[in-house]
């Protein structure tokens, strides 16, 4: 279903959005690529919109003279986001990066009128002849972080903050789940839904909630350092996600999920200026470096340290897949078997994936 373009690669409020650009060294011969990005929250310390600007600053290392790029930040999903694109697409840019679900549609409409100008729909899924589409296989890291996870808590029971019940999302709170069980079968996951990506208030009062319900360790998948931040308040573990956030959380961090976007999107930029630009959909993982897992806090013994780094090689070279069952099938939470033994889910299934793991206490909407 996804063509792998990453074979050369290492490794809903009233706003005023931010503009901020950078401006090409001089003695630049031939023009600049220019190349924008609108980010769906601000740009923090850490999270999922500073992973984006960081593979924006990427870009520029790489490329230096030879491109411009431009951001707006805290743009909402919607009519908002349609307005922020069309004005990149019309003031120039030749690439545009849209990095939020939501941003999917606005930038497809957007496209239509301006077929000259190349789209990269960040974990979208629907392409056009100048629209691609890439997303990541964030639940490879949550596997991951879930043994480390496992291997840490004393009560066997762990928290999750999650956004909305998307398919991303719930394969994240079931890798993780399957990773903790992997090394404690009786370990249990609490899931609190915010419906909203970015709102630290929100953020820091489902973890606090979760923190007296005999949670110790916690994973989350929104937008802010919120969660870590009431972590390392409460004397509790956390797993960071998007970025490492040990500078929010020095106690709390057992270990970071972090997203990789800095090759993947050079690469990009880089087939534009070249003329080799294609649609395509890409799903990377630990394998293309777009995942990794590290960043351990110190608490964290050295063997588990290694335990997870090996886990993490085996992950990237295909021979551990968190959606892969033993010699047990994989259940749901609700008692369905939906993981045959020794079989394992196609990514056709992974993306469709509406359901919550045995050991997940919790509900997903329907």
């Amino acid at each position: 279903m996804y063509k792998n373009l990453a074979a050369t690669l290492v490794a809903a409020c009233f706003f005023s959005p931010v503009f901020s650009q950078t401006t090409p060294a001089k003695g630049s011969v031939a023009e600049p690529v220019k190349a924008g990005f609108v980010y769906v929250s601000p740009i923090t310390e850490a999270g999922w919109t500073r992973q984006h600007d960081q593979g924006r600053k990427a870009v520029e290392a790489a490329l230096g003279n030879q491109v411009k790029t431009t951001f707006v930040e805290n743009v909402a999903e919607g009519a908002d986001a349609e307005r922020v694109i069309r004005d990149l697409a019309a003031t120039g840019h030749q690439i545009i990066f849209t990095p939020s679900f939501g941003y999917m549609e606005p930038t497809l409409k957007v496209a239509q009128d301006y077929p000259q100008v190349k789209f990269e729909s960040i974990t979208g899924y629907k392409t056009t002849p100048n629209v691609a589409a890439a997303n990541a296989r964030y639940y490879e890291g949550r596997y991951l972080a879930g043994i480390a996870a496992g291997r840490m808590s004393k009560t066997g029971v762990a928290g999750f903050v999650a956004g909305f019940p998307i398919p991303e999302v719930l394969q994240g709170i079931n890798a993780f789940t399957l990773g903790m069980r992997s090394v404690n079968p009786q370990a249990t996951v609490k899931v609190v839904w915010l419906n909203v990506w970015f709102d630290p208030p929100k953020e820091r009062d489902a973890a606090m909630a979760l923190f007296n319900q005999d949670v110790d360790v916690i994973a989350f998948h929104t937008g802010s350092t919120a969660v870590m931040a009431a972590a390392q308040e409460r004397g509790k573990m956390a797993v960071a996600y998007h970025s490492d956030m040990r500078k929010t959380g020095p106690d709390a961090q057992i270990v970071a999920v972090t997203h990789q976007w800095g090759a993947y999107y050079t690469e990009r930029v880089r087939a534009v200026q070249n003329g080799t630009w294609k649609s395509a959909n890409l799903w990377g993982g630990v394998r293309e470096g777009m995942i990794r897992v590290g960043d351990f806090g110190s608490r964290v013994p050295v063997a588990v340290q290694q335990e997870v780094l090996n886990a993490q090689k085996a992950v990237g070279a295909g021979k551990l897949q968190p959606f892969r069952a033993g010699k047990a099938p994989v259940r749901d939470n609700e008692g369905q078997e939906r993981i045959a033994a020794g079989q394992a889910l196609s990514d056709a299934q992974i993306l469709q994936m509406n359901w919550l793991v045995e050991g997940v206490v919790g509900k997903v909407s329907r």
